[in-house]
């Protein structure tokens, strides 16, 4: 007799479907499993063993074979212990096998038979509501399983003999209710920034149409103070984007207790991160701070420091709006719509910029052209806004708050990606929620330019010797302002502040 469990193999967010198949027969005694699994896989031999052993059961002393199936498809992760434990406990009559014929199971086991938490649960019971089936998971998993359907059938055991239980009749367990993370009260501010309304005055239009930004300033002048208080200016995610963002936080395990949060990610790695890191990979595939930051912000401070070759591996997602990771076995896509946002010093000793400072080494322009030389082109290319953040002075830091906060910023934020929302909705692209992510034919079509707008582009792609995908980004700059605006059309006014944020990069490219 063979008893089936069904349990998942993730590619990505995906999870693919696959048949634990558990067959005890004579011969000599044996504890295999086969189906090309990983080390994490071979090893869970000896957990299962220990579960059962601690909950009352022992192995019989047979020839008892797990097949994971299908056998081509690699198995990685210690969530195949519960099914395995599952299968076994089915096979001598432990537990009824036809109990477990409508659940998807996943779990790993400890050693006194408790079920720890695992990745990859949301993407499983996502998967498993599509094919009917109900879920087996974790205790600590199973708020996170809850945000899959209000429908499926969720059984979350902290251990063996409560699940066991569960299926004699015994012990009843309650479906976990859907948890959510609690927003923190001490979320940066923008009112917390004295000074410096030129750079607020560009973050908010980088929130309002999810642009890339770039900031140049000395050190101290509030850049990064400037990045952290982005996200308190951002919408809160769509139910979609949620969907998508909590995916690949479950595949990565960094949903602690299973709880989803609509507010947007926010990542900001340190600039000693390798690509690997970044972009995702290593020996699973895993996803790197690009997809971590789907719908969010990824914030790299110290910009120019990062290793030239990492900060262009963010040029293909930058613009397709994923990842893909191949190795030799497998390929694996994740997604990383992210809004880039960097900050990075005039040059190395961050002070050539400053009156009257003169490099002890070189002459200041010569420092400044041979730092910012470590940023490519094509990368510059892809940044929608680049300004100059000057040092505040103290006569600045003694004045008292500002009177207009985050929560006034983030009202007309909010409106204008409402405007964005319903014109892409409009004309069929309900999956398009800014104007960064509009496709270069749609934005032709959605930037509505007078007759001296026309002229102006016109002139400055000639001056500016803009590139095709600059122009674009152009128009997508200058749609976002008009958006801010409340305008329908693009007024000369809207495209000069989009042209004046793409005159600090022919700067520093005419000085590199």
């Amino acid at each position: 007799m063979v008893v089936r469990i069904s349990t998942a193999s993730f590619e990505g967010i995906e999870a693919r479907p696959v048949d634990v198949q558990v067959q005890i027969s004579n011969g000599a005694i044996q504890f295999l499993v086969v189906g090309l699994g990983d080390k994490a896989v071979a090893e869970s031999r000896e957990r299962v063993r220990a579960a059962l052993n601690a909950s009352g059961l022992a192995l019989p002393a047979r020839r008892i074979v797990v097949n994971l199936a299908p056998a081509d498809l690699p198995k990685e992760g210690s969530h195949y212990d519960l099914p395995i434990a599952l299968g076994v406990m089915a096979a001598i009559g432990a537990i009824p096998a036809d109990s477990l014929a409508n659940f998807t199971v996943l779990g790993e086991l400890a050693l006194d038979g408790t079920i720890t938490a695992v990745a990859g649960v949301l993407p499983a019971a996502v998967a498993a509501n599509a094919r009917g089936h109900g879920l087996i998971c974790p205790a600590d998993c199973g708020p996170e399983a809850a945000w899959a359907s209000g429908d499926i059938e969720i059984l979350a055991p902290r251990s063996l003999i409560q699940l066991a239980n569960h299926f004699k009749g015994t012990q009843v367990m309650a479906r976990p209710v859907p948890a959510v993370r609690g927003q923190d009260r001490l979320q940066p501010d923008l009112r917390d920034i004295k000074g410096q309304e030129s750079a607020k005055r560009a973050l908010e239009i980088a929130a309002a149409g999810g642009h890339n930004l770039l900031m140049n300033g000395p050190p101290g002048s509030g850049k990064s103070m400037l990045a952290a208080r982005l996200a308190s200016i951002l919408p809160p995610l769509t139910a979609r984007e949620l969907l998508e963002v909590s995916m690949i936080h479950s595949v990565a395990g960094a949903l602690a207790g299973g709880e989803l949060s609509a507010q947007r990610p926010f990542r900001a790695p340190h600039h000693s991160a390798s690509m690997a890191a970044l972009v995702g990979g290593g020996v699973h595939a895993r996803p790197g701070e690009v997809s971590l930051a789907h719908h969010g912000v990824l914030f790299l401070d110290e910009f120019a420091e990062f290793q030239p070759q990492v900060l262009d591996s963010l040029r293909q997602p930058i613009e397709t709006g994923e990842v893909s990771i191949a190795r030799a076995n497998h390929r694996v896509t994740y997604p990383a719509r992210f809004q880039l946002i960097a900050a990075m010093n005039p040059c190395r000793c961050g002070h050539a910029t400053d009156p009257g400072y003169a490099c002890k080494r070189q002459p200041n322009e010569r420092c400044m052209a041979q730092y910012q030389a470590r940023l490519s082109g094509p990368l510059l290319d892809r940044m929608d806004l680049h300004i100059e953040v000057p040092a505040v002075s103290a006569a600045d830091l003694i004045l008292p708050p500002p009177a207009e906060g985050s929560a006034e910023v983030a009202a007309r934020v909010a409106a204008a990606r409402a405007i964005q929302v319903a014109r892409y909705k409009a004309i069929g692209l309900p999956h398009i929620t800014a104007n960064a992510a509009a496709p270069a034919q749609v934005i032709e079509t959605v930037a509505q330019l007078d007759a001296g707008s026309t002229a102006l582009v016109r002139d400055a792609a000639e001056r500016l010797k803009l590139s095709a995908r600059g122009f674009h980004r152009i128009l997508k700059l200058a749609r976002t302002i008009a958006d801010l605006d409340n305008r329908p059309q693009i007024a000369r006014v809207h495209l000069a502040e989009a042209l004046s944020y793409r005159a600090g990069q022919l700067g520093r490219s005419q000085a590199a």
